[in-house]
């Protein structure tokens, strides 16, 4: 469902966008490029707002000569044959105050308000959709379509009002914590976070399945994932986790909340963040270097958005500095198979998390999108399984929970 696209075309800027060896099989090649022309493609988590204060990005432009380290506009969508893509409305974790609750609730209607400034510019060749059915209409009229999704429930603070506010906002999914422990539940990454979902956490998912929308685990503890399964009434979405099997990493889901989500309805969204992917190598300086950077920028809280450009550019200096060995498509995959394996076909998918660190080896941008499919190919996926993979799982949860809002 590529904009139209004749798969002769696709097939030319699939081969270029790839920058494939000439010892791989030119008929898997050619295979992979119209099973990815074909497929409604969705990355269901990305960063990319946080791109939109700097004066030198352009969503319209490919930015990849410009701000090298960006991942996702409009061109390079196209070029990697991505249709859909989830903007994240990201914010940090802050104080747990009411100063603290309306400054991050200003913060993420400033984001909201970006997000549609940039959408409404070019609205030419994109979108902003709300249900599938928009989504497919959009990419019949060779748009790019924008989802929505708040990362970090934050925002909500303790005003249950807040949740419809977002929802009315274009929000369909709601990540109910980040890297902190919030008012709604712990998360997987902070201290004491055995205690799941709060009072006001469990009324947060309730009001969230009465209006239809979608629920992420991503990010959060393990007991506030097991009390959201057993409190939701409709399918959960995890936009950017991996295998904990294959990398244990507090992020990533263990083989029995992959079972567990598999018999909600759910769908994982493969992230593919390296040090999510595999264990990082020791880097001592490195580490060293981002702990000096996080402690001179405050943890990146409460930044003006000139000193958070600043903050970026000192975060992502440290690439060229310590550069790291990230992980590659083919481990990605690995991932991808092994959750196969264990919650089934109709459970797996990709959400990125682009311009929010997400980027392996042989996939940095979207405009290398298609070397997933390749490598779901080579492994003997067909068309149908790698269609589900790619939006047809995402597709099918937020339609569920639309219908079963209420």
């Amino acid at each position: 469902m590529k904009f139209n696209l004749s798969v002769t075309c696709f097939l030319l800027v699939f081969a270029f966008g790839q920058n494939l060896s000439a010892q791989n099989n030119p008929k898997l090649e050619a295979k992979a490029a119209r099973i990815h022309a074909k497929a409604f493609t969705v990355d269901s988590h990305t960063d990319a707002p946080m791109n939109f204060t700097n004066k030198r990005f352009d969503i319209s432009k490919d930015n990849s000569t410009t701000m090298i380290r960006s991942c996702v506009d409009f061109p390079r969508m196209r070029q990697g044959g991505l249709d859909a893509v989830f903007f994240a409305v990201f914010t940090s974790q802050g104080a747990r105050t009411p100063e603290g609750n309306a400054k991050v609730k200003a913060k993420a209607e400033q984001i909201f308000d970006s997000i549609d400034a940039a959408v409404s510019r070019h609205s030419d060749i994109s979108g902003i959709a709300t249900t599938p059915r928009e989504a497919y209409k959009l990419v019949k009229q060779k748009k790019s379509v924008v989802f929505i999704g708040v990362e970090n429930g934050y925002p909500i603070g303790n005003d249950l009002a807040n949740v419809k506010h977002f929802y009315d906002r274009g929000a369909r999914y709601i990540t109910l914590c980040h890297t902190k422990n919030n008012d709604i539940c712990t998360s997987s990454t902070d201290t004491a976070n055995k205690k799941g979902l709060s009072e006001f956490g469990v009324q947060v998912v309730k009001e969230m399945n009465l209006l239809g929308m979608m629920i992420d685990v991503s990010h959060i503890s393990d007991q506030s994932f097991y009390d959201v399964l057993k409190l939701t009434k409709t399918p959960v979405i995890a936009s950017h986790s991996c295998s904990r099997a294959l990398c244990d990493n507090p992020r990533n889901l263990t083989d029995d909340m992959l079972r567990a989500l598999s018999a909600n309805g759910g769908v994982v969204q493969m992230c593919i963040l390296s040090d999510y992917v595999k264990k990082p190598i020791p880097y001592p300086e490195r580490d060293s270097a981002r702990m000096a950077i996080r402690k001179k920028w405050k943890n990146f809280q409460d930044l003006s958005d000139q000193d958070w450009e600043a903050a970026s550019a000192d975060w992502h200096s440290l690439d060229e500095k310590f550069p790291q060995k990230l992980a590659t498509v083919s481990e990605v995959v690995d991932h991808i198979d092994h959750m196969v394996k264990i919650a089934g076909i109709d459970h797996v998918g990709i959400g990125t998390d682009f311009d929010g660190g997400g980027g392996v080896d042989g996939c940095k941008d979207v405009s290398q999108m298609g070397n997933i499919t390749l490598e779901l190919v080579k492994r003997g996926y067909s068309e149908k399984d790698i269609k589900k993979i790619w939006g047809g799982n995402l597709m099918r949860v937020m339609s569920a929970v639309s219908e079963k809002k209420g």
